[in-house]
């Protein structure tokens, strides 16, 4: 569906300025993910941490010409072939966008939503509806305010169905959502404690939750969960709707399960439906996961489908990464894992991702796309020009679609009539230094060619969740004032995260600084394409000419220090040079004691070289509620050390002091900016967060032997048993970071 700057205009009720003839297909909201400018609209959004208004010219260089925002840039002259249509809220004129959308299509759109669930419920439904006809799905956990206008966009008359996402965080939110989705057939998974902040109960909760459903004419949900049944049978409007229920124990529901047995890998159900009986093999064993698939099975089951087609497509089930795995590959490769989700929508989701996560060669390995409902040549010239714009330098596609239409790409790119094909073909050595999306449908099998592509030397790894990080930076967030701005710190290469892999999440999900250690952390992330300012917190004597050189903001925490790089700037002639003067309130590490202040503040007063960037301390005790004294004490001589410091410089600067365990006990004291370090890592235990461990030390069992009671195991002859023992060896020790002594019990 095509419309006109001028169409937008009337829809969102804006003020169009500009040529109202530019035709409009593609709607943006991140300036990072531009693939196509012909045809696409920017929405620039003011957010937390961010304002889109400040990429319009950026875009503008790049070739988008239509904007939607609620102010024009003063130097249009600069832009003097852009069209702006100005509305008063930028949000409010995407939803309207998304809503005029959806009312021009006549198909059957599902809405899920819920505490949990909502994610893995959405993507097994789409999964197995897809397997019969052309299914739309919004990509990733886009469920927001901002992700379910851009998924509803992307509504086609092509697609069968459509099955959207939504999540609500604070009450109000849902109304909104719904005049979006308008669901046909609403499913609600469950609801528990997450995004409980701005509820009073999860009763209240749950209400909001089904808002979303009082224009369905069906509603699915689980009897057994009692406040859902109770609010929905008491509802005059819900109740009168056709209500679909699944229960393990009431025969009054529509879908009762009669049977269950489970394994360790498997569950095997019995259940009734419309008096006929059925049998479903679940592949999963715990009880989540069990709930979230007869969720799915009871909304094939009412939506029609052929329950030969649902029992094959449960049994192909996968557990679902909330986001994109990111692997280490061959040949200094990484690897993007996205093969279990292949529609036309999240193509452009992955590319975008792929754009964002390094500076390494681009490669896309593609399958065909199955039941996309559209004309393949078609599809393929899409494909095309998705890849041509992305600037992926190395294409592999991979099925009979895309083999027979190999000449609408470049010749350089590669082509293979089956997964089988391209494995007895693979040669490793092919692939080196890049980053590697591979983006398949289930059929294709992909995860034989990540087997392939992946390094395998360790069986013993640390396996880092991005997705934990992404909820625990959010899950602070949630603690910060709007305008507060987050410096993450990604010293010691990121708490031996990966430097280069968490600074990607941080810049792409709008972390304003990062902080290293050392300098050669800082010149690790710009050679890995990271543009956010760093701050280094140890710049070490004679490191000035490579922060210099690669853009990187020192730490000021004593008077040689402020001289030397004062000089550096000098010898480069350097004016205002951002830097960042560090307070010692009582930590008693680096720093500024409180009566050297006065004399920091007359060299500050008297250089031109260097410009304060931020003002900081760091709080001792944070976490210990028995030395709050001592915090607020550090505090007040932190503030009595900035009112020195402002009465020499004129310009206004950042103020942080809270580090995690801050952020959540002192919110008074947020000041510009806050400092979370290892809790965005899920270590440690903070009052009122509710953070996920990032990190998962793994390895495989060596071997396995009987040892007779009375014969020792290890060094020194230190563990002996009186009775006979199985003993598992794991390839394991203190190399790895294990205290040697636990080899003596």
């Amino acid at each position: 569906m095509k419309i006109t700057a001028a169409d937008i205009a009337k829809i969102t009720g804006g003020r169009i300025t500009g040529n109202p003839d530019y035709v409009i297909h593609d709607i943006i909201t991140d300036s990072r993910h531009l693939i196509h400018t012909d045809e696409a609209a920017f929405v620039a959004i003011t957010g937390v941490n961010h304002d889109g208004h400040k990429f319009i010219h950026n875009l503008y260089q790049k070739g988008v010409k239509v904007f939607i925002s609620e102010k024009i840039p003063k130097e249009m002259h600069n832009l003097s072939e852009a069209t702006f249509i100005v509305t008063d809220n930028s949000i409010d004129a995407l939803q309207s966008l998304a809503s005029h959308k959806r009312n021009s299509f006549s198909k059957t759109v599902i809405a899920v939503t819920g505490s949990t669930g909502k994610t893995i419920v959405k993507e097994w439904l789409a999964d197995i509806l897809g397997a019969s006809f052309p299914v739309l799905r919004s990509p990733k956990s886009y469920n927001s305010q901002i992700g379910v206008p851009l998924s509803v966009w992307k509504l086609e008359q092509q697609y069968d169905m459509a099955v959207f996402e939504a999540g609500i965080s604070k009450p109000g939110e849902m109304a909104r959502l719904r005049q979006i989705i308008r669901p046909d057939v609403g499913i609600i998974t469950n609801i528990g404690d997450a995004h409980s902040e701005n509820f009073t109960d999860n009763e209240s909760k749950a209400r909001e939750k089904l808002l979303l459903f009082s224009e369905s004419s069906s509603i699915i949900y689980c009897r057994d969960h009692e406040l859902i049944h109770k609010l929905i049978s008491e509802n005059p409007v819900l109740k009168s709707k056709n209500l679909i229920s699944w229960s393990f124990h009431d025969q009054n529901a529509n879908l009762s399960v009669s049977k269950i047995n489970t394994s360790d890998q498997c569950t095997l159900v019995s259940l009734r439906y419309k008096g006929l009986y059925h049998e479903f093999s679940i592949p999963f064993s715990d009880r989540a996961s069990v709930e979230n698939a007869l969720t799915v099975i009871t909304a094939c089951l009412a939506l029609g489908l052929d329950p030969a087609a649902i029992k094959e497509g449960v049994r192909s089930l996968h557990s679902i990464a909330m986001r994109m795995e990111i692997r280490n590959g061959i040949n200094n490769c990484q690897l993007i894992e996205d093969f279990y989700n292949s529609d036309p929508g999240s193509l452009i989701m992955a590319v975008e991702y792929l754009k964002s996560q390094s500076s390494r060669k681009r490669t896309l390995i593609l399958s065909d796309f199955m039941q996309s409902g559209r004309d393949v040549r078609e599809l393929c010239e899409d494909v095309a020009d998705i890849v041509r714009k992305a600037g992926i330098e190395k294409f592999v596609g991979i099925g009979p679609v895309l083999f027979s239409n190999r000449n609408l790409f470049d010749k350089s790119s590669e082509f293979f009539y089956s997964t089988e094909e391209f494995l007895s073909n693979f040669n490793g050595s092919s692939f080196s230094n890049e980053t590697i999306l591979l983006k398949g449908a289930r059929i294709f099998e992909f995860e034989k060619i990540a087997h392939l592509l992946e390094l395998q030397t360790h069986t013993t790894v640390l396996d880092v969740s991005l997705d934990a990080i992404v909820n625990n930076l959010n899950e602070l967030r949630r603690h910060l004032n709007l305008e507060t701005r987050i410096m993450a710190m990604v010293k010691a290469f990121a708490y031996g995260s990966g430097l280069s892999e968490i600074a990607s999440v941080f810049e792409y999900n709008l972390v304003n600084y990062l902080a290293v250690a050392y300098p050669d952390e800082g010149v690790e992330l710009r050679k890995s394409g990271c543009s956010l300012p760093v701050m280094v917190m140890n710049p070490e004597p004679g490191s000035g000419e490579v922060m210099v050189k690669h853009n990187l903001e020192p730490e000021i925490f004593s008077f040689e220090t402020f001289v030397d790089f004062e000089r550096i700037a000098s010898k480069h002639g350097l004016i205002e040079y951002p830097v960042h003067i560090k307070i010692d309130t009582g930590m008693h590490r680096l720093g500024f004691m409180p009566d050297e202040v006065s004399r920091l503040s007359e060299m500050i007063g008297k250089t031109s070289r260097l410009k304060i960037a931020s003002v900081f301390t760091h709080l001792a005790a944070s976490d210990d509620p028995s030395f709050d004294e001592f915090t607020h004490r550090q505090v007040k001589m932190f503030l009595e050390a900035i009112k020195e410091i402002e009465k020499v410089v004129s310009y206004p600067f950042l103020k942080h002091v809270l580090n995690t365990s801050g952020i959540a006990r002192f919110p008074q004291y947020q000041f510009d900016m806050v400092r979370p370090g290892i809790g965005l890592y899920g270590v440690g235990r903070y009052e009122g967060l509710y953070l996920r461990p990032a990190g998962c030390f793994r390895t495989k069992i060596s071997q396995v032997k009987r040892i007779p009671a009375g014969e020792p195991v290890g060094y020194n002859c230190m563990d002996v048993s009186d009775s006979d023992r199985e003993v598992a060896i794991l390839p394991v020790g203190y190399a790895d970071g294990l205290d040697r002594r636990l080899g003596g019990g």
